[in-house]
């Protein structure tokens, strides 16, 4: 029972912490492109439209980037991404084409994850890494000294490997509501799906990360007491 009150006592707290911004999030993301779409469709066109609703969550990158001033693993795959949502919209294009190219960015960060993992150097090691150094930069030693865990190593890895997994299924799901549903309705439900898959991803990562970090320093504390003295 104490347990369980301590939990939803430190959700209130992030929640009381980061509330403020989560519902700037939800207005620069979702409900501002759907508001900017609905007022210059008529004028602009679908697809003139789509590309003006698009300026909202990207101005709100720009504007948390600045914010944070910081340069690091998860600065440079915001910046990444809106990169690449510039992008998709640069050679213009039918609007189905426009929602393709732009829905295809998730899959590329996607591809991103799982490129990391193929590669032997998960991405989320250094995403978990540059999130204690802002949170508790003081931890960031801990995280360090069990990067050579080989178990460690390997939740890292599955870590990964569902955020890549996650990620392409929600490109593939975008893409085929593209087919499927009009624009206008694809913008109400692809803001919560997507808000759904990062919140579930997020949520698992926060458990499962800070786990198999207190289980590898648990080991390398273990090793360390059982190595005879020199």
């Amino acid at each position: 029972m104490n347990i369980a009150l301590s939990r939803l006592a430190q959700i209130g707290v992030y929640f009381r912490a980061h509330g403020v911004k989560a519902g700037r999030e939800v207005v620069f993301n979702f409900i501002l492109p759907y508001l900017i779409y609905s007022i210059v469709t008529e004028k602009l066109g679908a697809a003139a439209a789509l590309i003006a609703a698009s300026a909202s969550p990207i101005l709100w990158g720009l504007i948390q980037f600045i914010r944070e001033r910081k340069v690091d693993a998860i600065s440079v795959l915001v910046l990444a991404g809106m990169g690449l949502s510039l992008l998709a919209f640069a050679g213009g294009g039918g609007v189905k084409f426009l929602q393709l190219r732009e829905n295809i960015v998730t899959g590329l960060v996607g591809l991103i994850f799982l490129g990391s993992a193929a590669i032997g150097k998960p991405l989320i090691y250094q995403l978990a890494r540059a999130g204690v150094r802002r949170r508790a930069a003081d931890k960031v030693a801990i995280v360090e000294a069990v990067r050579d865990d080989a178990r460690f190593g390997a939740a890292m890895m599955m870590a990964t490997l569902v955020w890549g997994v996650g990620l392409l299924a929600t490109c593939v799901a975008h893409c085929a509501l593209v087919f499927i549903v009009s624009i206008r309705q694809f913008l109400l439900i692809s803001g919560p799906l997507s808000y759904a898959t990062l919140g579930l991803l997020t949520a698992w990562t926060f458990w499962y990360v800070p786990r198999a970090i207190r289980s590898a320093a648990a080991r390398q504390a273990v090793g360390e007491k059982s190595e005879p003295a020199a």
